[in-house]
Order: structure tokens, then C-alpha cells, then sequence
């Protein structure tokens, strides 16, 4: 397990990535808090506004794909030894034989700093840097403002940022605040020459302050229990070993060789990887372990800005100094650049991963091939007439038992993030028919590796469903397991396949079962978030999607839809009408278009019998939300695999005077032959994983529903 995406880290990733034979066998886990790792050589320039952040960051998830290790976002918190288990906030602990730490540093604040802050709330530290350039962003909106920033601290890395402020924000009072005989003759010239204020370390800090005090290493190491100095930091050997721990290896701003004292730096880190992924791959093969022997000093090269409108830098070693020059900007940008370039040019990995179809619901079956094969096996009311779940059974009482099952390959590497996407997937055909769900049990399929790694696997499994279903107030009582036969994929946790059967019930107060069927004229169609999972992970499989668009949709995805259900029947029973809601569906694998078509076949089906006219639905195209990042990706020409079955679908669409569409698209803003109005289409048939839910309702409950929730209103049903 690989605790922490520092540079050290990711170096030892790339190097698996570009020589997969040299990655030790076995799962591999990197745990990090975020999916990118901002350089921290380029965070000043990024600061200053020279780079952007896609520019100046390490895709971490992307990075541990290609190298065919596992990735968990998670903010650890504690380490158990005795056990060998990691602990993460909001979800089980993780096991592991084998550990190496590089999770840096944090800002260290004394109490003498907190002393001179007058408001300590307006004060952010500088680590870690995406929370404190996300301050930063948030200060563009006042920058102009007559109070003053202050920066505080005597470092490099205060003098770097301090400058790199005022470059940002040129008309505003930049101050730094450092012990003044620290500050090297260079630097007080330089700061005067860019109108930056100097303080002593006896004045008081008013306003927003950005703290660079110094690094410690994060808390929970040293209450873990191992060997830590003054400052938190694990003390090793020069194999990297932790003291007393033959099993855990330490590096970076969290690491210190034992009788070598020095000061954390990227530098290091730098040149730490290759000893240390050598000396990980010979611990697996049995062989000695090598020692790392650092050179005394390291080039360093502080970017600054001794005249506001030239790029500068300060050329530094050891204890020696040289002065603001052009050459030493020019130099650190190419050592910059042409360091984070390595990864950012990672060709697809041709591995068993890279090589599947999508996964998630987009691994479903055509809905023509399911079709005829419902027709072919006598099974036809299946198909005109589908529901999410089958009634189990009535009582007298009024309770009514429904049961539905899904499940689906592994969409992601993370056992337990996938094994509680695939459950609230599941959930969702219970919730489209109005039905808590009460118990769930599971089939789970492991790759044939070790019964050690299966154990550990079944267990993130087991613990992410319940993650799932316990809030819900719904057990997971059983299930069975399985070892696939399959070959081993790139990436072990791929191998995983996660299938729920889930029961639920309604009760007689809880009002009558919800159905695809049932439109009414004057419908408002409400949509619950937003669509495009499908390209957005066919993107990711190519390596293609950046971790910001995949962090966000995971996180739409992982929210439990349950709470809306319980929204819905709040408003039924305050409300003297019978039902507020005519038909309900989930929109899963077939997209939009298809579960929306199913409704109105439904309908219209019970129409004709009634000798009703038909209906049909108009969408409104520029009110149907996406994920982040979707219709980019589209536009690209990214699709999920299913995509082309689930094209049939358009012919559902009004396209013209001779179409006979059910579902017509209404534009606001856009032309009818706009490229928008293809990538509009192209998501309504974007098959979806943990997807929305879908209602059709009167115009009251409506109007409520967008007010106060998720809600989006999409549509309306008409006359055909």
C-alpha cells in the first residue's frame, strides 16, 4: 500500500507505468486525499498566475491506472500497526502486508503565531496547497481591497509566495512578515523593489494571512507509534526502512534518514524514488535492500519578481545565495516544465483494462437483443410492460413486498466505492416504484489471486454495501461468493464484480406503488440530477478524462437518492389529492431516451385499451443538466460502448415533417442544426450509472420539487 501521492510516489507509479515488469506482483493501493498532486515546484508560478492547474498538477488517478495499481481517494487518519490496517475518514479501514509513506507535510503553527493574528478565521495555512490556492481564488474577487494580505514566515517558500501574490494581485498591499535577521540582503532588496512590506516578528496581524511557518509532518503519524524527531517526521535507515518496521518504508517531507538531518524538500524527494521503488520491488522478491546516500546540498531556484513585470529567480546552494536573474527564471522553468511534462504524456497502458467494453450499466445487454430475447422465450409482458421491481407480494394489511436485482463489472478500482455505487444502483429500482428498501443480499465475484488479498477485497466489498443500505435502515442479511475464472486483469480490484438482489416494501400510509405507466395529460416531467456518467468513465477507460470531471461525478453518483423518495411522500401526505405522482422510472443503461420511451409505450398501451387518445412528451433541450465535463467529452467524440445500441432510441424522437416520434425536442436558445443539438442527443442516450430518477407529476408537486430539492423540470407530457 502506498500511503500518499507525493512526488516520490508518483515517480515510483511512472516507473511502473512505463516498465510494468518491474511492478512487484499483486495488489497495489495508493491512498491519497485528492486525485491530483499539485507540483510543488510550479505552485508559486500557478499562485502568480504564470500556470494553470491542470498545468501544474500530477494526475494521480490516471498515473495509478496506467501503472495498474489501485486508487482510493480517502483523508487518512490512523495506523494501526499491531493490525496492519490504515483508517480513512467516512468509510471502513484497509489492511495491508507490505507499506510505504509519503503523505508530506503540514503547515506548522506555534502558538506565538496564533498570538499575533487579531482574526484568526481570515488566516489559511499554505499546505495543503489545494486548499490554500482555493482561498487564494477566493480573494480574486476582492483584490482591489485597501486591507492588506499578509504572508507570514522566514522561508524560501514564504519569500516565493509572497512575491508570487503580488504578481496576481499588483494594485493591492502585500506584506510579508519574518524574522528580519533571516532575511538574506537579496531578498530584503528584492521585496522593497516590488513595494512589498517588511515586518518585524513583533507586529500584530490584521486581515487575511497566509501562514508559511514551516512543516511538520501530519499528527496521526506519530500517535501510529512509530519513531518520529521533533517534528513528526519517521525516522528510517538508509534503505528507507522505518525503525523497528522492516514492513514500512517512509520518504518525502514525512520521512527522514536517521542521523541525517535535512530539511524537507522537493529535491529530495526527487531523487529518493528510484532507491526506494528499487528497494520496494527487492523487498517482494527477497532480495537486500540497497542505501541511499543524498548528496550534503541541492540546487534550489526561488522564482520571484524583483521588477514586477520580469520573471526572475534566485540561485541557491546550501547556504550560498546569488541574486534576481532572468537565467535562473529560464533555467527553473525548463527544470519545472520538463518535470511535470513526464507525466502528463502517459500513453494507455495496453492492458486487459484499457481493452474491455465500458463497465458500470453501460456492460448491459442492447435493448433490441433483450427485447427479442424476452419475445423468443415467451416472455412479452416483460416488454410491454416493464417495471424497476416485481410486486413479491400483498398482505391485507396493506404492505406490499417488491424485489429487483442489478449489479454490474467493477467501474472503478476502489472495492468499496464501487460496492456502494453498484448497491444505491440496485436501491434505485426500489425507489423508482415508491418502495423503502428493507434488505439486500449480495453475489460477489473476486479475480483468483490469494485467499490474503480476497479476504481483504470481500471485506472493502462488504462494508461499502452496507455503507449503502445501513442509512437507508435496510440490512444486507446474505449473499454468496464466488472466485472468477477469468484471467487476472492489469489492475487486480477490476476483476471484482458486485451483483444485489434488494427487497423493499410500502406501507398502506406510505400511498400506492409507483409505475412507468401512467402519464396524464399536462405532466410535468422532473428529472433528479444530471446526466452523461456513461462518457464521462468511456473517457476515463482511454485515460482521456480529467480527474476533476471523474472526482465530481463519483461524488454525484455515491449520494444516496433515497432522501427524495421521502420528499415525495412528504408532499403526498399533506396533499387531499390520491396521487401527486403518475409514473416514476430510473434512468440506467438504455439513457433517457429509452427508460422516458418505455414510460410512454406503457401509457399508451393502457390508453388504447381505455379507447384514450395517445401522448407524448416534450422535452425542453436546454433545461436537461449534465455532469461537469460531459458535453465536452462529447463533443470530443468520446461514447460509452453502448451508446450505438442505445441510438435505436432516437427514433423515438419528432425529427420532422414525416416523423412519428413520441418525444419531441423543444429549443430555447439553440438552432435545430446547431452542433449542440447532436451532443444534446447524443447524452439523452448516454447510458448511466446510478442515474437519475425520473417523475412524471402535476404542476404543483412540480413547482415544489424544483424549489426545494434537486429537482429539474425537463419536459411536459401533450397530446400526440
Amino acid at each position: 500500500m502506498l500511503l500518499g501521492g507525493g512526488h516520490t510516489h508518483a515517480l515510483i507509479l511512472l516507473r511502473w507505468a512505463m516498465n510494468p515488469h518491474l511492478r512487484p506482483k499483486g495488489l497495489i493501493t495508493l491512498i491519497n486525499r485528492d486525485s491530483t498532486s499539485i507540483y510543488s515546484g510550479m505552485f508559486p508560478g500557478l499562485v502568480a498566475g504564470n500556470y494553470q492547474l491542470e498545468d501544474s498538477s500530477i494526475d494521480l488517478r490516471k498515473l495509478a491506472s496506467c501503472a495498474g495499481v489501485s486508487f482510493i481517494v480517502g483523508e487518512i487518519n490512523a495506523l494501526d500497526l499491531n493490525e496492519k490496517r490504515v483508517f480513512i475518514n467516512s468509510r471502513s479501514s484497509i489492511g495491508f502486508s507490505k507499506l510505504s509513506i509519503d503523505v508530506g507535510s503540514e503547515t506548522a503553527v506555534d502558538a506565538k503565531t496564533l498570538k499575533i493574528l487579531l482574526d484568526k478565521s481570515l488566516s489559511v495555512p499554505i499546505k495543503p496547497f489545494k486548499k490554500s490556492f482555493q482561498w487564494i481564488k477566493n480573494l480574486d474577487l476582492d483584490s482591489a481591497s485597501k486591507t492588506p494580505l499578509t504572508v507570514i514566515g522566514s522561508g524560501l517558500a514564504a519569500i516565493e509566495i509572497v512575491f508570487a501574490l503580488k504578481k496576481r494581485w499588483p494594485s493591492r498591499r502585500i506584506r510579508l512578515r519574518a524574522h528580519l535577521n533571516k532575511l538574506d540582503k537579496h531578498f530584503k532588496h528584492a521585496l522593497n523593489r516590488a513595494k512589498i512590506e517588511i515586518l518585524d516578528e513583533t507586529a500584530l496581524i490584521f486581515g487575511p494571512a497566509l501562514l508559511c511557518t514551516g512543516n511538520q509532518a501530519p499528527q496521526w503519524l506519530k500517535a501510529s507509534g512509530l519513531e518520529v524527531n521533533k517534528s513528526g517526521r519517521i525516522l528510517t535507515k538508509a534503505t528507507f526502512e522505518v525503525l523497528g518496521q522492516s514492513d514500512i518504508f517512509a520518504v518525502g517531507d514525512c520521512g527522514l534518514l536517521e542521523n541525517n538531518n535535512r530539511s524537507p524538500s522537493g529535491v529530495w524527494a526527487v531523487r529518493a524514488a528510484k532507491p526506494l521503488a528499487k528497494n520496494i520491488e527487492r523487498s517482494f522478491a527477497g532480495e537486500s535492500l540497497i542505501s541511499w546516500h543524498p548528496q550534503k546540498n541541492a540546487l534550489q531556484l526561488v522564482g520571484g519578481y524583483a521588477n514586477p513585470y520580469k520573471k526572475n529567480a534566485v540561485f541557491v546552494w546550501g547556504p550560498f545565495l546569488f541574486g534576481f536573474k532572468n537565467i535562473f527564471w529560464k533555467l527553473k522553468e525548463i527544470l519545472d516544465k520538463s518535470f511535470i511534462e513526464k507525466f502528463k504524456n502517459l500513453a494507455t497502458m495496453e492492458n486487459e483494462q484499457s481493452m474491455d467494453g465500458c463497465r458500470g450499466c453501460a456492460a448491459k445487454i442492447s435493448a433490441t437483443c433483450l427485447n427479442s430475447a424476452l419475445k423468443a422465450s415467451d416472455l412479452q409482458e416483460l416488454q410491454s410492460s416493464p417495471e424497476d421491481a416485481a410486486l413479491v407480494a400483498s398482505f391485507a394489511k396493506g404492505l406490499s413486498w417488491f424485489q429487483s436485482v442489478d449489479g454490474f463489472p467493477a467501474l472503478i478500482s476502489d472495492p468499496w466505492l464501487n460496492a456502494r455505487l453498484t448497491s444505491l444502483h440496485a436501491c434505485s429500482d426500489l425507489w423508482a416504484k415508491g418502495s423503502s428498501v428493507a434488505s439486500a443480499q449480495a453475489l460477489i465475484t473476486l479475480p483468483a489471486v490469494s485467499p490474503t488479498l480476497q479476504e481483504e477485497m470481500l471485506i472493502q466489498c462488504i462494508t461499502g454495501i452496507k455503507s449503502a443500505l445501513e442509512p437507508q435502515g435496510a440490512k444486507l442479511i446474505g449473499g454468496h461468493t464466488f472466485e472468477s475464472r477469468a484471467p487476472v486483469p492489469f489492475s487486480i480490484t477490476m476483476g471484482i464484480e458486485v451483483s444485489l438482489s434488494v427487497n423493499g416494501f410500502i406501507a398502506e400510509n406510505e400511498g400506492e406503488p409507483l409505475n412507468k405507466f401512467g402519464l396524464q395529460l399536462g405532466d410535468q416531467i422532473l428529472i433528479s440530477k444530471g446526466l452523461g456518467s456513461g462518457v464521462i468513465f468511456a473517457a476515463a477507460m482511454e485515460e482521456n478524462c480529467h480527474s476533476h470531471y471523474l472526482d465530481q461525478a463519483l461524488f454525484e453518483l455515491s449520494q444516496s437518492q433515497h432522501i427524495l423518495l421521502d420528499d415525495i411522500r412528504s408532499n403526498c401526505l399533506n396533499s387531499s389529492q390520491k396521487s401527486l405522482v403518475h409514473a416514476c422510472t430510473d434512468i440506467t443503461g438504455f439513457g433517457l431516451l429509452g427508460h422516458l420511451g418505455e414510460m410512454i409505450h406503457a401509457t399508451n398501451i393502457d390508453r388504447l385499451k381505455a379507447c384514450l387518445p395517445l401522448l407524448k412528451v416534450n422535452l425542453f433541450a436546454d433545461r436537461i443538466p449534465s455532469l461537469n465535463g460531459a458535453k465536452k467529452l462529447l463533443r470530443y467524440g468520446y461514447h460509452s460502448t453502448l451508446a450505438p445500441a442505445n441510438r435505436t432510441a432516437w427514433s423515438l424522437l419528432n425529427q420532422g415533417k414525416n416523423s412519428s416520434g413520441l418525444i419531441e425536442l423543444l429549443f430555447d436558445s439553440i438552432c435545430s442544426d446547431n452542433e449542440e443539438v447532436e451532443i444534446i442527443k447524443e447524452l439523452l442516450i448516454d447510458p448511466q450509472t446510478c442515474g437519475p430518477l425520473i417523475i412524471s407529476c402535476n404542476s404543483d408537486l412540480a413547482k415544489k420539487l424544483t424549489i426545494n430539492s434537486s429537482w429539474t423540470r425537463i419536459g411536459i407530457v401533450d397530446l400526440y
